[in-house]
């Protein structure tokens, strides 16, 4: 039986090449002060940051900029932005980047008309605003994250060594609208594509191994996943192939957008542990996760063979012909050689020194995953598997 849930995802999307008519169409919906948060340099260089950057000047809003914003942005990262947009007295925030510009602007929504500590209320204690948060839009120009249509945040505390998530259940907090343009990611290095191709499959392994029941969500996580194994073949012959990349754009926001999550549980506890390692490595996100996502399930497999069996006959063709466990352990074979293919990294070998897997479990139980039945000594155990 299908468990209740709600669906409400509020984001409006516009998919494809005619970025300057839409936003323009958008931006006249709010106010005249618009603060523009973007990465570390390449929007500029690529010209991206010019064709958004000019419609804005056209529309007449008065413009301050937040740039530098890092691959794990930092909380003094956010402080300094918080001061920034309120200097401004910000109407409107517009990300320009990928899923850490993204995560960064809706941290630097909630917080900008909060008077206390924000790390402490919206990362510590998980809460909700009780301020007015400040609306935003995404322009994206990286794919993986899905974080142009969905209501997470996640921050880096450089102090603390933590790197914790926030899912705001407030609507507000949501992009009200997210402008994907496959013909951006095309300047990506091969490093990060691979990365945010895996991290968009990863999300939805995260919600797919959880819950037994016949669920239609597990369907259409299969028919993504397949999708993006698919089009990451082409994007890594030619890296140029639009309809790959498009096909890749799409299945990676779909794939966080909470769809599938309609009544399912999720795991979580790759990201979790990912986080965790981030937060000590500095290491991305997709490589954080790619690096642990083997040894984890390998650990696991044996708690739900018949599931695993089901990814593997389902996703990655593999024959149903042997014993239910010979079928399950083939198919993550399958995966291993996708990921080998694409040239991601599928152990924490050069990423994390051994003498911090103590600080990565303290860290992992903190961000609360969510396969309780791991406990520090498992964790522990499947990260020295991965070195």
């Amino acid at each position: 039986m299908i468990n209740n849930f709600i669906f409400h995802n509020p984001t409006k999307i516009y998919f494809g090449d005619e970025v300057k008519a839409n936003l323009s169409l958008e931006l006249a919906n709010y106010g005249k002060n618009v603060v523009l948060v973007y990465g570390c340099g390449s929007v500029v260089k690529n010209g991206i940051f010019d064709e958004v950057n000019e419609v804005l000047k056209k529309l007449g809003k008065n413009i301050a900029y937040i740039d530098n914003v890092m691959p794990n942005p930092t909380l003094k990262k956010l402080e300094d932005g918080v001061k920034i947009a309120r200097t401004h007295k910000a109407d409107f925030i517009l990300a320009l980047g990928g899923g850490s510009v993204c995560d960064y602007s809706k941290a630097l929504a909630a917080s900008i008309n909060y008077d206390g500590d924000f790390w402490q209320e919206y990362f510590i204690n998980q809460s909700e605003p009780k301020c007015d948060v400040v609306p935003l839009g995404c322009v994206l120009t990286m794919c993986g994250t899905g974080s142009e249509m969905n209501s997470g945040s996640v921050i880096t505390n450089e102090q603390t060594h933590q790197k914790i998530g926030k899912v705001f259940q407030d609507r507000r907090v949501f992009p009200k609208f997210s402008i994907i343009n496959p013909k951006y990611t095309l300047t990506l290095s091969k490093y990060q594509m691979v990365n945010g191709i895996y991290d968009a499959f990863n999300h939805i392994c995260e919600q797919y191994f959880s819950d037994d029941f016949d669920n239609v969500s597990d369907y259409v996580a299969e028919g993504l996943m397949r999708s993006i194994i698919v089009a990451s073949k082409k994007a890594i012959k030619n890296p140029n192939d639009y309809e790959a990349r498009s096909n890749i754009a799409w299945a990676s926001t779909l794939a966080l957008n909470t769809l599938i999550h309609c009544a399912k549980s999720g795991d979580w506890m790759v990201h979790m542990i990912g986080q965790a390692i981030g937060g000590v490595t500095n290491a991305t996100h997709g490589e954080s996760l790619s690096a642990i996502s083997l040894a984890y399930y390998e650990y696991i497999l044996p708690y739900n063979v018949l599931k695993f069996k089901r990814f593997a006959v389902n996703v990655w063709g593999v024959s149903d012909d042997e014993d239910d466990l010979k079928v399950a352990l083939n198919g993550l074979k399958a995966m291993r050689e996708w990921m080998c293919e694409l040239g991601l990294s599928i152990n924490l070998k050069g990423i994390l020194d051994e003498s911090l897997i103590d600080e990565v479990v303290k860290n992992t139980f903190i961000l609360n995953g969510g396969y309780k039945e791991l406990d520090a000594n498992e964790i522990a155990l499947v990260l020295k598997n991965s070195l």
